[in-house]
């Protein structure tokens, strides 16, 4: 394992799907249809109940022990053809999230429960990618994807930063329970399309996230006065670096 110095130096960790990039409506469509397929019938209001900010392997796992569903190569192939075809027609970046990004002076990653190839294409296709790589982490690296912390120690870890010094962007309860295991303060954003979704405001609060906001342009704010509020200082330094 590579030994990374910590410094003191604020780091945002940003979630890509439903933070970044309003991704979470045909991702939850596309899973919905490909169930489908296998004979299992299922809503969407369920589809962001059980897998809203979980990993792949989290899911074919969940398919195998609850609903026999062996998600192979070909399975598996398939329901990604679908979604990087939904994206390249349908994604698009959070409401106003380009400008909280070159307003946030702040070192920042992204750390996604989402394979790295998905990931990059995502931002890429949102124009967000130059912002962020090549700090970009993925559940794959690690043993345990959220709600275990492990990813979230890991960016810190390759970022050199201290778990204290971080703040998690999140809108998914698996994500936020990570960002509180992981020791990090974390601001829950409610503002993407699935936030009307029944029932997810009401998860994400009973999660007592830092903060709650719905309009990225907060975001700002928020972080700057964080971290202030801390005595860190914040650094006008490449967010990347």
């Amino acid at each position: 394992m590579t030994d990374v110095t910590q410094t003191a130096t604020p780091l945002v960790i940003f979630d890509c799907d439903g933070v970044l990039v309003d991704s979470e409506p045909v991702s939850v469509r596309v899973l919905v249809d490909a169930l489908g397929r296998k004979g299992v019938a299922m809503e969407e209001a369920e589809a962001y109940r059980r897998f809203l900010g979980r990993s792949l392997a989290t899911v074919t796992t969940a398919m195998r022990d609850e609903f026999g569903i062996e998600a192979d190569a070909t399975f598996l192939e398939e329901m990604r053809h679908d979604l990087y075809r939904r994206f390249r027609s349908e994604l698009q970046p959070v409401k106003d999230v380009a400008d909280a990004l070159d307003g946030l002076a702040v070192r920042r990653c992204v750390a996604s429960s989402s394979q790295p190839e998905r990931i990059r294409l995502s931002l890429t296709l949102t124009g967000l990618i130059d912002k962020f790589e090549p700090h970009i982490f993925s559940a794959s690296m690690v043993a345990r994807g959220k709600p275990a912390p492990d990813l979230f120690l890991h960016a810190a870890a390759q970022m050199g930063a201290d778990p204290k010094d971080c703040v998690v962007v999140e809108d998914s309860p698996a994500g936020i329970e990570a960002a509180h295991r992981a020791g990090m303060t974390v601001f829950a954003f409610t503002g993407a399309s699935h936030a009307s979704t029944p029932g997810y405001r009401e998860q994400v609060s009973a999660l007592a996230p830092d903060a709650e906001f719905d309009a990225m342009a907060d975001l700002i704010h928020l972080v700057q006065e964080h971290f202030e509020g801390r005595g860190s200082a914040i650094s006008g330094d490449s967010p990347g670096v």
